[in-house]
């Protein structure tokens, strides 16, 4: 099912289906440049896709955006995770910062079709702080869920699939993570 709203994106609700998200922060503020709002955001994802029975397979958490891999149960089930996940760390993010409202802009999703795409756009999430400029190895940046993927994956498994699918943007490859 395909929904559109005027001044939104139109958004796909599949069930059973893998969904590249990004949640963007109104007028790209750095509102999460605090480490302690990062880890806050990541608990929230995780309790929301978890309530849902939603698989949350990969995330990465920058100053002012944010995206994440994961597994539709049923993908009506979108807008309210995102709505509830955005809403919660708004609370959390004025209380810190003292921005003004809004604090979140937006959501964009799409449905990867095969596992070429699913891992192109997964190569991009994890190379994300490097192509931000935030550290020159991914092992240096906490607010993702790079370590356990390279933990479970190991260097030269994770090496090969940097290099066998670097499409969705350019990724460079470095010798170390």
């Amino acid at each position: 099912m395909l929904t559109r709203h005027p001044h939104t994106p139109a958004h796909l609700f599949l069930d059973n289906t893998p969904y590249f998200i990004t949640g963007a922060i109104y007028q790209k503020r750095p509102l999460l440049a605090d480490a302690g709002l990062k880890k806050e955001l990541s608990g929230i994802m995780k309790e929301n896709f978890s309530m849902a029975g939603w698989r949350l397979d990969h995330w990465v958490i920058l100053d002012n955006h944010y995206h994440v891999l994961g597994h539709s149960r049923k993908g009506s089930d979108l807008s309210k995770i995102i709505g509830r996940v955005h809403y919660r760390s708004a609370g959390l993010i004025r209380a810190a910062t003292g921005c003004e409202r809004p604090v979140w802009w937006n959501y964009w999703d799409y449905c990867p079709r095969d596992e070429k795409e699913y891992v192109t756009r997964l190569n991009y999430l994890l190379n994300n702080p490097v192509k931000h400029g935030y550290v020159h190895r991914l092992h240096d940046y906490p607010f993702s869920s790079f370590h356990e993927f390279f933990d479970q994956m190991g260097r030269e498994r994770l090496v090969k699939q940097f290099q066998d699918y670097p499409e969705y943007r350019s990724i460079e490859i470095k010798d170390d993570f």
